[in-house]
């Protein structure tokens, strides 16, 4: 009898699982809840999951009397409760390197859209309106990167012809040869813009809290193309809309699909959580998922 694997990312092509497994695919074509990947974990039993952004929390990973593996289809593992994954003995991993690409294009595109007002331009044209409002340059701007990694680095070196000064804060690395890191207060008072790229952890929960918000500079932008829960999205609508801020855009929000405020507001950028949603990039992550998957299956003498 063959044993099985479930993927429970809203969608997954990649078929280059081995054959002597029996493959179940997310039935839903959407980001499952608690109780419906909790469902389908009672129903196949799986050994393996290729896992999205959906709740994997102590309560189902209980229910999995038979999963050994975890393989996280992207970057973040705030969806994994670890600690009960460790207790239970299931590995879990993740594919850090296929996002770096498509999330520093994306954030890349949302700082200009930003400043120069591309979708309300575009929207006034398709009202009849050929006017709109002036923009900014991105040249010579200061641009905060909160979490230099994979990511910020990669972003860091988009912005160079840019001719902007970069300054960044993360806690686990101390110098950068693009970015002068600083502490987050300086980061948070200085940025002309500022960009999120760190996971969400107890540590970095609500970082740019309501506090910190009204504490950047006016006509700040923040852009957020890293976690929801990361960002009090409460001060940040209040202050996009009393115009502290000049912009933001969000590729990520604490409760998905968003459905907030912030759609009201035409200084704002939303977009459904696709920051590594392009066709190369997707085939590269769940490629990358499946080989973790599978390697790690057959460490454990499972494959």
């Amino acid at each position: 009898m063959k044993s099985t694997v479930l993927t429970t990312t809203s969608s997954f092509s990649s078929n280059e699982f081995d054959e002597s497994l029996n493959v179940i695919h997310n039935p839903y074509g959407r980001r499952l809840s608690e109780s419906e990947v909790k469902e389908l974990i009672e129903i196949h039993q799986p050994i393996g999951m290729i896992a999205g952004i959906e709740p994997l929390t102590r309560d189902v990973l209980e229910s999995a009397d038979n999963l050994k593996v975890i393989s996280r289809c992207g970057i973040g593992l705030d969806s994994v409760d670890l600690e009960a994954a460790n207790e239970l003995g299931i590995s879990v991993l993740n594919t850090p390197e296929a996002p770096k690409e498509a999330v520093a294009e994306l954030t890349l595109g949302m700082i200009l859209s930003v400043l120069r007002h591309i979708p309300t331009l575009n929207q006034n044209i398709r009202n009849g309106n050929w006017k709109g409002p002036k923009g900014l340059l991105l040249k010579g701007k200061t641009i905060g990167i909160i979490g230099c990694g994979r990511i910020g680095s990669r972003l860091a070196e988009l912005l160079k012809p840019f001719k902007c000064a970069l300054i960044g804060y993360d806690p686990a690395i101390k110098a950068h040869d693009l970015i002068h890191m600083t502490n987050l207060d300086d980061l948070i008072e200085s940025a002309d813009i500022l960009t999120l790229h760190i996971p969400l952890t107890t540590d970095t929960k609500n970082i740019l809290s309501g506090i910190k918000i009204k504490q950047l500079k006016r006509d700040a932008i923040i852009i957020n193309a890293a976690r929801g829960g990361l960002v009090d999205e409460k001060t940040l609508y209040e202050e996009l809309k009393n115009g502290h801020l000049y912009g933001a855009a969000l590729d990520c929000f604490a409760e998905e699909p968003y459905s907030g405020p912030l759609k009201e507001l035409n200084n704002v950028i939303l977009t459904p959580h696709m920051g590594s949603s392009t066709i190369k990039t997707r085939t590269i992550m769940e490629n990358n998922a499946v080989e973790n998957l599978m390697s790690e299956l057959s460490r454990l003498g499972l494959n």
